[in-house]
C-alpha cells in the first residue's frame, strides 16, 4: 500500500457541496458498487441504520447511538477497484449530529486499516466526494473501507449521516473497438452477407 496520504477539506467558511453523485454515473466513467458490499455500523437507533444510509433517499439518515468514533464498516467479497466516496451531509437539518471531522480508512480487513483521507467539515450541505486515490491519482485496491466520525459540530455525541455512495472506475470494453478496414483486401470481407 502507498505511502499515508492525508488530505485534509477544510474552508475558512462552510464546505462547499459537491455535484450530485447521479451526476458522476451518467457521464460513464463510474459505477455505483455499495450494493456489492456487507455494510456495518458501530452503533445506530432502531430504524436508523444501513437500510436508511442506502435508500437514496435525503431524508431519511443513520444516527449513531453510542459513544465517537462512530463506524461505518464498508466490506468487499473480493478485491475492489474503489475511485470515488460521497456523503450526503446537511448541516441545516442536523446541526450537532453533523460530522465535523471524518477519516476514511481502507485495508483488507479491521486489523490492518490504513487512514488515506482525513476530511475537516464546516456546516456542510450537499454531496461532499471524498478522492479515494493515490498521488498518482491512481483508485485505490481494497477489500473494505471504513468511515469513522471523529468530531460533530457544536461538540455533539451522536450522528447523522444521510446517504454514502462508493463508485468504481468503469473498464472500457475492446468489443465494438476493430481496426478501421482501409486496404481493398481488407474491404472484400468486412461485412456478412
Amino acid at each position: 500500500m502507498a505511502a499515508k496520504n492525508i488530505f485534509k477539506m477544510t474552508t475558512p467558511n462552510k464546505t462547499p457541496p459537491g455535484a450530485d453523485p447521479k451526476q458522476l454515473e451518467r457521464t460513464g466513467t463510474v459505477r455505483e458498487i455499495g450494493s456489492q458490499a456487507v455494510w456495518s455500523l458501530s452503533s445506530c437507533k432502531p430504524g436508523f441504520g444501513v437500510d436508511q444510509l442506502r435508500d437514496d433517499n435525503l431524508e431519511t439518515y443513520w444516527q449513531s447511538d453510542g459513544s465517537q468514533p462512530h463506524l461505518v464498516n464498508i466490506q468487499f467479497r473480493r478485491k475492489t477497484t474503489v475511485k470515488t466516496l460521497c456523503i450526503y451531509a446537511d448541516y441545516k437539518s442536523d446541526e450537532s449530529y453533523t460530522p465535523s471531522k471524518i477519516s476514511v480508512r481502507v485495508g483488507n480487513n479491521f486489523h490492518n486499516l490504513q487512514e488515506i483521507r482525513q476530511l475537516e467539515l464546516v456546516e456542510p450541505s450537499g454531496w461532499i466526494h471524498v478522492p479515494l486515490t493515490d498521488n498518482h491519482k491512481k483508485p485505490t485496491r481494497t477489500f473494505m473501507i471504513q468511515i469513522a466520525v471523529l468530531a460533530n459540530h457544536q461538540n455533539g455525541r451522536d450522528t447523522h449521516m444521510r446517504q454514502i455512495k462508493i463508485y468504481t472506475p468503469v473498464e472500457e470494453s475492446s468489443i465494438g473497438k476493430f481496426p478501421r478496414c482501409t486496404t481493398i483486401d481488407f474491404m472484400m470481407y468486412r461485412s456478412i452477407r
